[in-house]
């Protein structure tokens, strides 16, 4: 009887590490597999540049479409840019020609 009363105190007094230790090992298993671990830390750098990759082009045509809007302001219209838009909309220009910039 005596070895089963030690044998109970010894298994009672380590319940609280054991458990603790279980618990520590879940975090751990978490903070490396979970879905903000470290193994996702690569998908998100990836994303990041997917992300910023797209911005910058997102930002390039939004600045193509300022500049372009800025050349039809109605009080200081581009003249080039007018007789692209009207000769493209009254079908008079040609697959073929090609525009030689003067400056």
């Amino acid at each position: 009887m005596a070895h089963i009363a030690k044998l109970r105190l010894l298994l009672l007094s380590a319940l609280g590490p054991a458990i603790a230790l279980l618990l520590l090992l879940f975090f751990a298993g978490y903070v490396v597999l979970g879905s903000n671990g470290v193994l996702a830390w690569g998908d998100y750098s990836r994303q990041l540049r997917t992300a910023q990759a797209e911005l910058a082009r997102t930002q390039a045509i939004g600045a193509e479409l300022r500049n372009r809007v800025d050349l039809l302001n109605p009080r200081r219209v581009d003249p080039d840019l007018s007789d692209e838009l009207i000769r493209r909309q009254l079908g008079v220009i040609h697959h073929d020609e090609v525009i030689v910039p003067l400056n």
